[in-house]
């Protein structure tokens, strides 16, 4: 029973960082200029790269025999990290020294 709350929890968080990422984002949109098209640049190329490393992750999980809950969980963990880190460079609680770049690569 821990387990399954354990599961909704992260869920929850998740989803309410995922929003809080959407909205920073449109914030930086909003307000136009280079920033912006950097910005929208940027998160077309995070979607690609982080959804492309999901699929990978999840391809080698269930060829190595493993469930597809625990595949998913794996996929999942990569899309975790990712909107962590965008969380952290839009709020300001991350610096450019940090490793991240400021612009799109």
């Amino acid at each position: 029973m821990l387990k399954l709350f354990d599961t909704w929890l992260e869920s929850m968080r998740f989803a309410c960082e995922m929003q809080s990422v959407i909205s920073m984002r449109m914030m930086h949109l909003a307000q136009g200029g280079p920033h912006a098209a950097a910005e929208a640049s940027r998160m077309i190329a995070e979607k690609i790269d982080t959804f492309a490393e999901a699929e990978t992750v999840l391809v080698k999980a269930l060829s190595r025999g493993e469930g597809f809950l625990i595949a998913a969980e794996r996929s999942y963990t990569s899309v975790r990290r990712r909107v962590h880190a965008n969380s952290r460079r839009l709020s300001g609680s991350l610096s450019p020294a940090d490793g991240i770049p400021e612009t799109p690569q």
